[in-house]
């Protein structure tokens, strides 16, 4: 029971010094800034969506706008891999597999262009795809 306890406790502490690590490749550090603007304006939409937050035509725009911009910028952002980084969470395998990696991050830049945010109803019936196209890069390349 004793090494079940060391060894929980061992995973949270490496699990929270991992998380803590900073980001020293400035790589990485544009590619977490650029992932970071992509989740604000998801989460921005997904509480309208999920009824969190009321809807807001202007806002849901924005936040739109925002997607589409930062999903352009996928590609140019990630295309230097640089320094190994403890804390980055792109996988080397991004690199690897450039060309499906970057029609995976067009995808989004796709489903959020193609995103209606005239009513709730728009925005809910296109979070589908944007999420859909969220989930299929950050199942490959994301650790």
């Amino acid at each position: 029971m004793k090494l079940k306890a060391a060894l929980v406790t061992g995973f949270a502490l490496a699990a929270t010094m991992l998380y803590a690590a900073e980001r020293t490749d400035p790589n990485a550090i544009a590619r977490e800034e650029l992932m970071e603007t992509v989740g604000k304006n998801m989460k921005t939409l997904g509480d309208m969506a999920g009824g969190k937050a009321g809807f807001d035509a202007a806002a849901a725009e924005a936040a739109k706008a925002a997607i589409v911009e930062a999903a352009a910028k996928i590609a140019p952002t990630f295309e230097t891999q640089g320094a190994a980084d403890p804390a980055d969470e792109a996988k080397p395998e991004i690199w690897a597999n450039w060309d499906d990696f970057t029609k995976k991050a067009g995808a989004l830049e796709t489903a959020a262009t193609a995103l209606d945010t005239s009513s709730l109803e728009a925005v809910q019936a296109g979070m589908g795809a944007m999420g859909g196209a969220c989930k299929d890069c950050h199942t490959s390349y994301r650790m």
